[in-house]
C-alpha cells in the first residue's frame, strides 16, 4: 500500500511539473474543466483534461 501512496505522491508532482507546459497547449481549458470561487479560493477540477491525459498515456503504453 506504501507503493502505491509513493506513485500517487510522484504522479502529483509530475502534473504540478507539467501544468505550465499543458496551460500552453490548451489543457486545462477544456469543456468539462471545471473553476469555481469557493471560501476565497479558487478551485480547479480538470476532469476532461484528466480522461484526455490518460487516453493518450493508455495509448502510448500499449505501443510499448
Amino acid at each position: 500500500m506504501i507503493r502505491w501512496f509513493i506513485v500517487i505522491f510522484l504522479a502529483l508532482m509530475l502534473i504540478s511539473w507539467f501544468t505550465p507546459l499543458l496551460h500552453k497547449l490548451g489543457f486545462g481549458k477544456l469543456p468539462g474543466d471545471l473553476r469555481f470561487r469557493l471560501f476565497g479560493r479558487d478551485w480547479f477540477i480538470p476532469l476532461t483534461t484528466t480522461i484526455l491525459l490518460s487516453f493518450i498515456a493508455s495509448l502510448i503504453s500499449h505501443l510499448i
